[in-house]
């Protein structure tokens, strides 16, 4: 799952701000880099809504920046297990069902659906998977070469 982030400098440094979520912004000074300050904004401020017990925003549609306000779009990615606990938040709330109504449809507690939505608990894959079939979700799995860097503005 990605999320487009606008890129601005601003003195010497680059404020990069996300469309999607409001109020998550940030600031890479001149020696960071703007890929790596942005994933982390955006981690935290995922998990931080999650621990709120909020609906995360899904990445929408890439705005179009008529008034040429932004240097450049930059595309962040969300760490996989944060993505998918994002999106069964997200498809429980499309559906209207309770963490225990999930739960009872996965034949787990409706602890182990809130430590699934929780941003700081570990689950089985297993699990993830029987959660993500009963909101009509696959789990998609790639083991993928690590890049060494994303791109620096």
């Amino acid at each position: 799952m990605q999320y487009p982030a606008y890129i601005r400098r601003e003195q010497d440094r680059r404020l990069v701000s996300f469309p999607d979520c409001p109020g998550c912004d940030t600031f890479a000074e001149a020696a960071e880099e703007v890929y790596t300050v942005a994933h982390e904004a955006l981690e935290t401020w995922l998990e931080g809504v999650l621990a709120a017990r909020d609906v995360p925003p899904l990445p929408g549609m890439i705005e179009h920046d008529p008034e040429g306000q932004h240097e450049r779009l930059m595309m962040v990615t969300v760490g996989p297990l944060l993505s998918a606990r994002v999106h069964i938040r997200n498809r429980r709330e499309e559906f209207g069902i309770s963490q225990q109504q999930l739960a009872n449809a996965v034949g787990v507690s409706q602890q182990a659906i809130a430590k699934i939505e929780s941003p700081d608990a570990n689950v089985r894959l297993e699990t993830l998977e029987r959660v993500a079939t009963a909101l009509g979700l696959e789990v998609d799995l790639n083991l993928i070469p690590r890049q060494a860097t994303r791109g620096a503005a």
